[in-house]
């Protein structure tokens, strides 16, 4: 479920995935992984979280209150 939303909240802040990859000091490469259902660190998802000022709990599809 976090894939779909971390695209989500990408494309509705108008980003790149090579814009949130710099963000994340990676790879558009290894960026663009995680939008198509690879694992995603914790330590990731924390920082898009903290990023997109959203819950860990919106993040994972627990609550779709962001």
């Amino acid at each position: 479920m976090p894939y779909k939303r971390i695209k989500d909240l990408r494309e509705d802040a108008d980003l790149s995935q090579n814009e949130v990859a710099k963000i994340l000091f990676m790879s558009q490469t290894g960026y663009s992984k995680y939008e198509r259902q690879e694992n995603i660190p914790i330590s990731v998802l924390i920082s898009l979280a903290k990023f997109y000022k959203v819950s860990l709990d919106y993040m994972l599809g627990l609550s779709d209150e962001k």
